[in-house]
């Protein structure tokens, strides 16, 4: 009867599962990594295993990798799920993998999908077992591992990034399904159009899992017909039937995850860019992903402060109007107004005298004593602060010629002469370069005619 059941089961399971390679010779894509030459394919095939995190998108063989790492190394492995797991889960793990070591002298691969989603206490379970050799650990995240894993799983572990399979990858991939007469499509004489083939490929985006649950809906839902050629039954995946199983191609996008930020940064350099087609791309993107349209808004406005600065102070009027614009009129008129805005600011002048000025003052601040504030700028509300001296030589700037207390000192004496903001000759700024020089110039005269 067990058999029974695992033949059934074996019948049933997708395509993807199915096809699923076994030996490193079957895994396609990621040559970076286990192309021949390169260390961890040395090591694969002379049966090494150690400790690595899989960072990459869904699809790209990360679960398969780990598999193929084991039966190279001739390795149990134990697959647990950090979305279903917990502490009781990793403790049974490792109780069955000390076992396996005592009775059987065999190594225990614990491979744990979306390891991102342990806590820390989760993640700390893990390490003594792996320090002392009880388990090799293998963990697969689609978040960055900088943010999402403890330094001391990080420190035990090697990071391996995997790509998006190629589109030559995805071929190898459908070729296989398509000739496979015993897991895959083989029997059924499966085939595709050009256009077909073409408009897959786009669909699965890099994602191998995505391309053959797309080949096995579509081979489905596509009745058997005579081929003229040569006699003989066989299925053509036609474009529309493609088209019909996706008709509306929904864009990448996590919210709140890796690719999130990844457009995120894009729209962002492209708007510090000046590249105002890009700008709008990736804000499309975002939005056809079901992104917030008012995350964007707030980001131009830090764009506007950051990156244009002085050089069209109006920029940072219009980013707010915007998001001003969005929350009275409603999504429709509001993302045009965002989209205007971020159109203006990749055209503005740039310039980030201001944002480097800043983060300089404030990094000074921390390193360097607390200087007392001159006594000529303290206010002096009682007498006894007068007669200490408070205020004393302050020179009223309204009250000077052109508004200006030439030589007058402002910074703590400490710091006297030195110039953190920097105009650029970009914009506005300018003018207000020049506004800079000419007022510095009157400082340097009035103080030669005081030294004199």
């Amino acid at each position: 009867m067990d058999t029974l059941k695992l033949d059934f089961a074996e019948d049933f399971r997708p395509l993807a599962a199915r096809m699923r390679p076994r030996t490193l010779s079957e895994y396609a894509g990621q040559q970076h990594l286990i192309g021949t030459g390169t260390a961890l394919h040395k090591a694969i095939t002379a049966g090494r295993v150690f400790s690595l995190i899989l960072w990459g998108p869904p699809g790209t063989g990360k679960t398969t990798l780990a598999e193929v790492i084991a039966s190279h190394a001739d390795a149990a492995i134990i697959k647990l799920s950090a979305v279903t797991s917990g502490i009781k889960d990793i403790r049974d793990a490792i109780t069955t993998a000390q076992q396996r070591a005592q009775q059987y002298k065999q190594r225990t691969l614990l491979f744990v999908d979306e390891v991102h989603r342990f806590n820390k206490s989760q993640q700390d379970a893990f390490l003594p077992f792996i320090e002392d050799g009880t388990i090799t650990f293998i963990g697969a995240t689609t978040e960055n591992p900088s943010f999402a894993l403890n330094n001391a799983i990080l420190s035990r572990a090697r990071v391996c990034v995997l790509k998006p399979l190629t589109d030559a990858d995805l071929q190898q991939v459908l070729a296989n399904a398509l000739a496979d007469k015993d897991r895959g499509l083989g029997k059924e004489q499966v085939s595709l159009s050009e256009q077909a083939e073409q408009l897959l490929l786009q669909l699965a985006s890099g994602d191998a899992r995505k391309l053959l649950n797309l080949l096995e809906q579509a081979a489905e839902l596509t009745e058997a017909n005579d081929n003229n050629n040569s006699g003989t039954a066989g299925k053509e995946i036609s474009f529309a039937t493609l088209k019909h199983l996706v008709p509306k191609q929904l864009p990448g996008f996590d919210n709140q995850g890796d690719m999130f930020f990844d457009l995120i940064s894009a729209f962002h350099k492209s708007v510090r860019g000046s590249d105002p087609d890009a700008a709008l791309y990736w804000y499309c993107r975002i939005l056809a992903g079901g992104g917030d349209p008012l995350y964007v808004a707030r980001r131009l406005l830090a764009i506007a402060s950051e990156d244009i600065g002085n050089a069209d102070p109006r920029a940072l009027t219009l980013a707010l109007n915007a998001w001003d614009t969005f929350e009275r009129v409603g999504p429709a008129e509001g993302e045009r107004a965002i989209a205007q805005a971020a159109v203006y600011l990749a055209l503005a002048p740039k310039s980030n005298a201001v944002y480097s000025a800043f983060n300089q003052l404030k990094q000074l601040v921390t390193e360097q004593p607390a200087y007392e504030v001159p006594l000529h700028l303290r206010n002096a509300p009682t007498k006894l602060m007068q007669q200490l001296g408070f205020g004393k030589g302050y020179r009223y700037a309204h009250d000077e010629p052109g508004g200006y207390a030439a030589g007058e000192r402002y910074l703590p004496a400490e710091l006297a002469g030195q110039q953190f903001y920097q105009p650029v000759e970009r914009g506005m700024e300018i003018q207000l370069a020049e506004k800079l020089r000419f007022l510095r110039a009157q400082d340097a005269q009035s103080r030669q005619k005081r030294d004199k």
